[in-house]
């Protein structure tokens, strides 16, 4: 999944159903080591007789939720249903845009995917979002697996239907993972790699068949993807790119919308998996609507408006020096700073290594060491944010000081193979002096420029086949290009010809995808069992895979191997052991210049919902809309 940047702070999250990656949010991914999970209460969620029925899933076995469970215990069940929250993007997946829609299909590479599409369709099972990684039964009320784990059985809750009425069976389901796997966005094809097929035994009973040595969480990931209609697709293609509304069976279906400004969708108010344990006191608002701006300048304007009525925070300086409008003030405004508990993940500029220029390691340190965090944090940023240094921060796969005895284990294969560091203290990004042009720090990047063979001529800096060195920063929002002018200007001084390039958001998703850029801004996110979803991060595959998230172009035999290592990991110990491992070979690489992160929500609204006290630890974003409500009651008081 991926969150929206913050130029301002990080990026943008996924789909929220996904629970693994490749999130990227605006905020999000957090690691779990084995500390983390003594508040649960957790119990077995398999039998210990192979075949069993099981009620729910979680990668290691274990569920927080008995079997008879009336509600999760973040929600409010007596939430009341109606009104309306409307917001901007913050969250996206595969083909989504931040800024601009034009397709109703989500799940292939081709178009711009509208927001929100996850909500008309409803999944296998569901996500608890106060467990790592749990999910209990949605569209399937139980599964059975067998001995090997190699294949489930899932069994089909009989009144599953779509919006036309008709069944909704395991035909479909098989149906839908099929096409996903053949047909999908690479992201979603990558993913589903393990799964060998999925079959419908009759209406009620899907069996999905999985690879020997498949990966942890593939089976979770399956049953967190959206069923889709088997008839519908008879007569359509499943890869097109459309403005027709598909048939769908989840909360909502979508109402009206206008291509590139807003999307709304409508609360099927008969929706027949309402009052089941997982969905009591969510999906409280009749009418949900995504607003799209290309700028977030203007956004904010059009908060301050009420031309929508939730807006989570990305930039430090908005929400710094601006929320001094009259509603703010007279109270008809809110603002709340709620706890990011999450996987905070990675952001920063991931430079492509495809490209010869940037091949030599320390070409890379000398960009590195020319961005000054703590100028950019202070003047630009207003002290809100603290330094990434890892894929995994703000999480116990974080790795620091030496390695353990078990990392080391994992390492030493690879000794001679990568660099030395790896075995001592792990790479931590420099500190400046906050001056902006901390003369230690670029005269370490000019020694590194001129160890690797750049010269300078005429105060130019030359690459070693005698070309000027021209670095491009690729973007697509103008409200980060201040983050930028402070190492882009130190770059100057070190005689490498380096600029900005801002174009429009279709234009650049094209260019990422192809991974035509020198440099761009990203955010890493995982989710809290990272899996195989760490594959189209940081393998060599991926790197070869148009539209995967391996942007830098990172192909190490090393880190594939700890990646399938800490896939094939059977206790979060080992993932945790495992994760750290693959940090120190990923840090060392020096892949990017590691920008910033922070722990928390700032939010913003229209004084009309009402909340629960906080979001669930391991959901990502806030809880909004999902779990939020009208507060029409105290309205109609105030009246």
């Amino acid at each position: 999944m991926v969150g929206r940047r913050e130029g301002c702070q990080n990026g943008w999250p996924i789909l929220k159903r996904i629970i693994r990656l490749p999130l990227l949010s605006r905020r999000h991914v957090l690691g779990i080591g084995v500390g983390a999970l003594g508040s649960l209460a957790l119990r077995p969620a398999l039998s210990a007789d192979p075949g069993a029925e099981a009620h729910g899933l979680s990668a290691f076995g274990d569920l927080k939720y008995p079997a008879d469970f009336q509600h999760l215990d973040y929600v409010n069940p007596a939430a009341p249903k109606g009104g309306m929250f409307s917001l901007i993007p913050s969250v996206r997946a595969y083909n989504q845009s931040f800024f601009t829609f034009d397709s109703l299909n989500a799940y292939i590479l081709k178009g711009e995917g509208a927001q929100g599409m996850d909500m008309t369709f409803a999944p296998l099972m569901a996500r608890a979002g106060d467990e790592p990684d749990a999910m209990y039964g949605l569209v399937a009320k139980s599964v059975r697996i067998s001995a090997d784990k190699l294949t489930y059985q899932f069994t089909l809750r009989p009144e599953a239907r779509f919006y036309d009425g008709s069944k909704l069976t395991a035909q479909d389901a098989a149906f839908s993972l099929t096409a996903l796997k053949e047909k999908g966005h690479p992201l979603i094809v990558a993913q589903l790699r393990d799964m060998v097929k999925a079959e419908a035994v009759d209406e009620a009973t899907l069996v999905v068949a999985f690879a020997p040595n498949r990966a942890r969480d593939v089976p979770l990931y399956v049953a967190s993807l959206p069923i889709f209609s088997k008839a519908y697709y008879a007569t359509r293609p499943f890869e097109e790119s459309t403005l027709d509304t598909p048939l769908g069976s989840g909360p909502y279906k979508v109402g009206k919308f206008e291509a590139n400004r807003f999307i709304e969708f409508e609360r099927v108010k008969d929706w027949w998996a309402a009052d089941l344990p997982v969905n009591r006191g969510s999906y409280n608002f009749d009418t949900i609507r995504y607003e799209f701006y290309r700028d977030r300048d203007v956004a904010f304007e059009g908060f301050t408006a009420k031309s929508y009525l939730y807006r989570e925070e990305f930039t430090a300086r908005i929400w710094a020096t601006r929320y001094d409008f009259p509603a703010v003030k007279d109270g008809r405004v809110k603002r709340e700073t709620l706890p990011d508990e999450t996987p905070s993940g990675g952001q920063g500029w991931f430079i492509n290594i495809r490209r010869d220029k940037f091949k030599d390691q320390r070409v890379r340190e000398a960009l590195i060491n020319a961005f000054d965090f703590e100028w950019t944090n202070k003047t630009v940023m207003y002290g809100a944010y603290a330094r990434t240094s890892s894929p995994f921060q703000n999480s116990d796969m974080v790795a620091s000081g030496p390695p353990s005895p078990e990392e080391l284990k994992l390492l030493e294969p690879f000794r001679g193979q990568v660099p030395d560091e790896v075995f001592g203290e792990p790479f931590v990004p420099p500190v400046s002096d906050g001056s902006g042009h901390d003369r230690t720090l670029l005269r370490k990047a000019q020694q590194l420029l001129n160890d690797a063979g750049m010269v300078v001529k005429d105060n130019k800096r030359f690459l070693p086949n005698g070309e000027p060195f021209k670095v491009e920063f690729l973007l697509d929002e103008q409200s980060f290009l201040p983050h930028h002018a402070s190492l882009i200007q130190n770059l100057g001084l070190l005689g490498v010809d380096a600029s900005p390039r801002l174009i429009d958001a279709v234009q650049y998703r094209a260019r990422v995808e192809a991974f035509d850029f020198d440099i761009t801004t990203e955010r890493l996110g995982m989710s809290a069992t990272p899996g195989d979803s760490l594959r189209p991060y940081f393998t060599s595959q991926a790197a070869a895979s148009k539209g995967s998230h391996n942007l830098a172009g990172v192909a190490s035999p090393a880190i594939d191997a700890l990646v399938e290592k800490a896939i094939g990991a059977q206790s979060r110990a080992d993932l945790t052991v495992a994760c750290r491992a693959l940090d120190r070979v990923f840090r060392a690489g020096r892949y990017w210049i590691p920008q910033w992160y922070r722990a928390t929500h700032p939010v913003a609204y229209w004084d009309e919902f009402n909340h629960p006290a906080k979001p669930p630890r391991y959901a990502q974003g806030t809880g909004a809309p999902e779990n939020w409500w009208h507060a029409a009651t105290r309205i109609e008081q105030a009246k």
